[in-house]
């Protein structure tokens, strides 16, 4: 026992040091971009793209400009806050510093829950496209099937979840550069395959065809698509040095920003965005006219590997988080404890638990409510983004001088993010389902609230007891 407890200081001095030299032994900066690619490029974007194009049309692009820029906002301030103060739980302890203990608690448990219905919905995907090839098998094995699989692969310490999630992250990359590629090609004419009527730019001269209301209705769609970036707060304790965070989130948004418009672009030189529905992917509307071989199968593979990828990332995050939340005695203190791997198996169990209920519930509940649940999931996240920002700007105050990264037109990009992303939060109800998640994650947020006073005040009470 005393031989254990000796380990464990040790590597806690160890770590220490490097904090102080700004190195660990963990990540490189680029597989922590690859990280972040891959929790954030998921099933929701090769699906979901459909109905945001069809909300907005053309205009679309402009509002991926708009949310890679909020994204941008977001990681600035978090990047500055983890660089000049880096801390295990990334955001949250920053939301502490800045606001008190209460918004502290409030973003931890915000993201974890959120982080829980969200990988909940990733399995439930998984399972959905596995069964295309095996339509007699029952969909929930395939669920559990992905979700234990998810959980070995935390289970195997941070050094090969990094190496798995980049290969993950590759599979995208190379999927959306192929499509782009190809788009190109029939851009420049080197290719012309014959029988196919590209669109063109025919449906470039009605740009804006559900003028500014299907804009500002898709710009919540947009931000899902970004959903994720405070992975690299996150994870940047595990980095070898983490001076690199900005180096990390910068190529990670540039690489994210380029592929999404890119892609989106020539899915709409190659078809019209009337002929896009939410039923059927946009890539897979675009290729279809090509009579490209087994595109259904190839798709769904690429489908699935972005889903599972996403859901793995997912999975990593919210289990740090509890461990942060742990830490500071929102939650049990026996799940704080990481092995010689990195792996917190109590925090890991816990979410699996959560995890579990939640999948209960997607079978059990009528599937438009567990759809207004997932997406208040998603709405959640988002409003998280608000509190990076609010705690950027709260921080920074006695900090001017500091030599340390510094957001760029810091306070105001910071106030202009936060308008960002109430703007695009309210767009969403416009749209029933998205109307009732954001309700329904208003209300989750409000008893959040109220579990954190109800716990503090019984603190209060054991200690005048005491």
């Amino acid at each position: 026992m005393n031989n254990d407890h000796t380990i464990e200081q040790a590597v806690l001095h160890k770590k220490a040091d490097n904090l102080e030299k700004g190195e660990t032994s963990g990540l490189a900066w680029w597989q922590l971009s690859l990280i972040g690619i891959g929790s954030i490029i998921g099933a929701g974007f090769f699906l979901g793209t459909g109905l945001s194009i069809k909300t907005a049309g053309p205009a679309i692009l402009l509002n991926y400009l708009v949310g890679g820029l909020t994204a941008f906002f977001v990681f600035s301030a978090l990047a500055e806050m983890t660089v000049r103060d880096p801390q295990p739980g990334s955001f949250r302890a920053y939301a502490k510093n800045a606001f008190g203990n209460s918004m502290g608690f409030v973003s931890g448990w915000m993201y974890w829950l959120s982080g829980v219905f969200i990988m909940s919905s990733e399995a439930v995907a998984l399972g959905t496209f596995t069964r295309y090839w095996f339509p007699h098998i029952p969909l929930w094995i395939f669920t559990v099937a992905y979700a234990v699989l998810a959980f070995g692969i935390n289970l195997l310490g941070v050094k090969n979840f990094g190496k798995i999630e980049s290969t993950f992250a590759m599979i995208k990359l190379a999927t959306l550069v192929i499509f782009i590629f190809f788009g190109l090609l029939l851009l420049v004419h080197f290719i012309s395959p014959q029988a196919v009527s590209l669109r063109g730019f025919g449906d470039f001269q009605h740009f804006m065809p559900t003028g500014i209301k299907g804009m500002w209705s898709a710009l919540i769609f947009v931000f899902f698509s970004f959903g994720g970036i405070e992975i690299i707060g996150i994870a940047s304790s595990e980095l070898k040095n983490r001076n690199e965070v900005p180096k990390a989130g910068i190529g990670m948004l540039i690489a994210l920003v380029s592929l999404y418009i890119l892609s989106i672009f020539f899915v709409l030189y190659m078809v019209s965005w009337s002929t896009i529905n939410e039923s059927e992917s946009p890539f897979v509307t675009a290729l279809t006219i090509f009579h490209i071989p087994f595109i259904g199968t190839i798709f769904n593979m690429i489908v699935i590997s972005a889903a599972f990828s996403t859901m793995v990332g997912a999975l990593f995050s919210v289990t740090n988080i509890m461990v942060s939340l742990a830490e500071d005695g929102d939650a049990p203190k026996t799940i704080a404890k990481k092995s010689m791997r990195g792996t917190a198996f109590k925090s890991l169990f816990l979410t699996g638990l959560a995890l579990a209920a939640s999948l209960t519930l997607s079978f059990i509940l009528p599937g438009k409510i567990y759809e207004y649940i997932t997406t208040a999931a998603g709405v959640m996240m988002i409003l998280n983004w608000t509190t990076i920002l609010s705690s950027q700007i709260k921080l920074r105050k006695g900090t001017q001088n500091n030599e340390h990264f510094k957001m760029p037109g810091a306070p105001f990009t910071s106030f202009l993010g936060i308008a960002f992303i109430l703007l695009g939060v309210s767009g969403g109800l416009f749209q029933a389902t998205q109307r009732m998640g954001v309700f329904i994650s208003l209300g989750l947020i409000g008893v959040i609230f109220i579990c954190y006073f109800a716990i503090a005040k019984k603190r209060q009470f054991s200690a005048r007891k005491g």
